[in-house]
């Protein structure tokens, strides 16, 4: 016994030592550099890892491996609170696996990056409360299952934190949903089974039946109806089974009081403490090793300028100090100045490498943004035009119609019947009178495109206001390669096209398989189709004008800096304008890309899904000579009107950046600052969805000189943070007789792989592969 406990003691006086040598190294790093011996003592060598055992002087201890002055390899943090991470540590940073537990008992076991628990993995709340699946930036992400502490039970797809996509939630009570959510509520089509054996199959809208729906009795009895909270507007048949006797007494608003509160969604238990939140400003290696040889002490106006940690976060970079965000600062002996970015930090080096590999060197350069098209004032050549197309949408979306549902007839589609509005400058019974010249108006399936609208989530007001309202519209100051002409609201919401006869049958054509396209796939990048109409003018000439109401991509409040129509060509796929003369409204193509844009894995893996099922689509239906439109906007420019990198990886080419330390040691790695934002504002999450305000990285690329056809380019290693948009667009052309004479004419002159009048097989394959290498996941 006495020998067990004086070998306790003995173990308390060496602990004791241990803590008492770090206070006096920390002490004498912190506040003096006149004695070179003693800072020596506690640097290590650049590059040497071992095992060691620091003790904090806020109370925190770490144990593991240790390389240029902050843990690196597998270690254990203990916080002085109690919570502790036992994993994998790059530079300062818990990355890859690890174990993070909370004094609660509350656990996260899985992947990190950059400190936050990203990628797969488990967390077990204090109460069991129990998440497996995929994360991104502490939010639960992608597909995984959650046992909440009331014993529900969901499996499924997840976004920002919340069940979103397809889904099944089972209540302990036996109830169970399958179907689509949306921000943690049922939303879309899905199926309410009652542990009575009852169902609803249908609408939903904000956790409740909205839209088209039945609802079926264990003894076959069913309703059909639209469902609605407003008993205004429910409305449905009743059907009884053959065993049902008698009168029935039930009404559709007892779904709503009665059956649907026992299917409730459990809030679940909260995360107390990000791991993120938990992580310590290191030290930075490379300035003290610059200091070394200096043995003065340092006066009181000769403070350094704070500099990025590792995440982003700014430090003073003399200061040899542990503890959390908050205290990092009051740690600092230095006073702080403002952090200063000159432009020679900012600037992006060319590498005299590049030149001598045979790589076109390039150097992008943000133009001022300026607002595309020419305002339609009176004594424009559309002045008339456009006030017939504004009359005629009033007319057609303002008109009463009653309630429709999505499930359309076969006959909404038929585009036999010809009702033409005859538009007197007068007015008539059902026109205004106007200031324009007479004119007919037509509208094409006008049930499906009015359903359209409010599957897209349209409202008529706004709708009509956009494009009716007292502002003008914009004409495109060119028109495109087919001739069509192009027009976009003063709001930038919608673009107005003007069509072919041919484009229109095209359309018409597909009408019905394109309807079930979009209703199917939320996601779907093709795009949105609001409206097809058509406008003859009076007089001996009795001009026709189609036209077709599409969304704009670029509705945003990002500036757009690049854009790109992108098909997977090569021939005639090049704009000849120098880097000074491109500006935001400029349409670059296929071999003037300069990026590999790199998206999250959660949404790569949509995109992969949603790209194949658009192009499955479009091949189904004959089409070719569609594009991937991108437009892209960079998070930081620079004064000079350059974009500004965020980080460099080994990737051949090796470019110091604004955030390299001293030491040139440029693969620290970071946050993004579109992460950033992402964490601090997860408002911001809403906004985004595929093809929508989507944050990634944009590495460069370089194209050899010698290799004119190449698509894509060499990666660099240099990125930027970005926000993309991307839609595919011009999806009116089939594969008719034209094109296969056009394919047959050029063939004979060029490589036919390269030209874009290809079979739609032909084209789906081709534009996937190479879609599929522009953009990336972010690894």
């Amino acid at each position: 016994m006495n020998k067990e406990f004086s070998g306790i003691l003995k173990a308390c006086r060496d602990f004791t030592v241990k803590k008492a040598t770090a206070k006096k190294r920390a002490k004498n790093i912190i506040f003096t550099t006149m004695s070179v011996a003693h800072v020596d003592d506690d640097l290590d060598a650049p590059g040497e890892v071992y095992y060691a055992e620091k003790i904090l002087n806020n109370g925190d201890i770490y144990t593991g491996k240790w390389s240029d002055n902050c843990p690196n390899g597998q270690g254990k943090y203990l916080w002085s609170d109690g919570c502790m991470y036992v994993g994998d540590w790059v530079k300062g940073k818990t990355m890859g696996k690890g174990k993070f537990s909370w004094p609660s008992g509350a656990t996260y076991e899985g992947k990190f990056k950059n400190g936050y628990m990203d990628g797969e993995g488990t967390y077990t709340g204090c109460s069991n409360d129990t998440y497996r699946g995929s994360w991104v930036i502490n939010m639960k992400h992608g597909k995984g299952t959650r046992d909440y502490v009331n014993g529900d039970h969901y499996e499924g797809e997840w976004r920002r934190g919340q069940p979103d996509g397809q889904g099944r939630y089972q209540w302990i009570n036996g109830n169970q949903y399958i179907g689509q959510w949306r921000n943690g509520k049922m939303n879309g089509n899905g199926t309410m089974i009652w542990a009575s054996g009852n169902r609803y199959d249908g609408s939903w809208e904000d956790g409740f039946p909205k839209g088209n729906g039945t609802f079926r009795w264990t003894d076959g009895s069913f309703y059909v109806g639209i469902w609605s909270k407003d008993s205004r507007e429910q409305s449905g048949t009743y059907y009884p089974s053959g065993s049902r006797t008698g009168t029935f007494d039930w009404d559709p608003q007892d779904v709503y009081s009665n059956d649907l509160l026992g299917c409730q969604i459990s809030p679940g238990e909260r995360i107390s403490a990000y791991p993120s939140q938990k992580m310590v400003t290191w030290p930075c290696e490379g300035e003290f090793l610059q200091k070394l040889p200096i043995a003065k002490t340092p006066k009181a106006n000769n403070a350094r300028p704070k500099r990025n940690s590792v995440d982003g976060r700014l430090s003073n970079g003399d200061c040899y100090s542990w503890g959390s965000e908050t205290d990092a600062a009051s740690n600092s002996v230095y006073s702080e100045q403002p952090r200063e970015s000159s432009e020679e930090s900012r600037s992006i080096p060319t590498d005299d490498s590049d030149n001598s590999r045979g790589f076109q060197p390039h150097c992008i350069k943000i133009q001022p943004n300026k607002k595309p098209g020419t305002t339609i004032s009176k004594g424009h050549k559309n002045y008339d035009l456009m006030l017939n197309l504004q009359l005629g949408i009033r007319h057609s979306v303002g008109r009463p119609a009653p309630a429709t549902s999505l499930d359309l007839r076969a006959t909404a589609f038929d585009t036999k019947e010809k009702v033409w509005t005859k538009f007197p400058t007068e007015g008539s019974k059902h026109t205004p009178p106007h200031q324009s010249c007479e004119f007919k108006w037509k509208d094409y399936c006008p049930l499906v495109f009015r359903t359209l609208r409010k599957l897209f989530k349209v409202d008529p007001a706004d709708y009509m206001i956009s494009i009716c309202g007292n502002d003008a519209l914009r004409e495109l100051s060119s028109p495109g390669k087919s001739g069509s002409f192009f027009y976009l609201t003063n709001d930038d919401k919608y673009m107005i096209k003007t069509l072919k006869k041919a484009e229109v049958k095209v359309l018409l054509g597909m009408l019905p398989a394109y309807y079930n396209h979009v209703r199917a796939f939320e996601n779907t990048l093709v795009t949105k189709f609001f409206g097809l109409h058509c406008v003859k003018l009076t007089g001996p000439a009795q001009k026709k004008v189609r036209f077709v109401i599409m969304g704009n991509l670029f509705c945003t409040e990002y500036a757009i800096h690049r854009r790109f129509d992108l098909k997977g060509s090569s021939h005639g796929r090049v704009t000849e304008k120098s880097e000074s003369q491109i500006d935001s409204t400029t349409t670059l193509k296929d071999l003037d890309l300069n990026f590999i844009f790199r998206l999250q894995k959660v949404w790569f893996q949509e995109f992969c899904r949603q790209v194949d099922r658009d192009c499955d689509f479009l091949e189904q239906e004959r089409i070719m000579d569609y594009s991937l439109l991108v437009g892209v906007h960079f998070r930081e420019v620079s004064g000079s009107g350059e974009p500004v990198t965020t980080e460099t990886r080994n990737s051949g080419v090796r470019t110091p950046t604004a955030n390299a330390d001293q030491s040139g040691d440029v693969s620290t790695p970071r946050i993004s600052r579109a992460d950033m934002d992402l964490l601090f504002d997860p408002s911001g999450w809403a906004s985004i969805r595929l093809g929508i305000n989507m944050p990634a990285k944009a590495e460069l690329t370089v194209r050899r000189s010698d290799f004119e056809a190449q698509l894509v380019g060499e990666p660099t290693g240099q990125y930027y943070d970005v926000i993309v948009f991307f839609s595919i667009i011009d999806i009116l052309q089939n594969y008719d007789i034209s094109k296969k004479l056009e394919h047959a004419y050029k063939a004979f002159q060029y490589d036919p792989t390269s030209i874009s009048a290809v079979d739609p097989k032909q084209y789906s394959k081709r534009f996937r592969d190479f879609i599929l290498q522009v953009f990336a996941e972010d690894t």
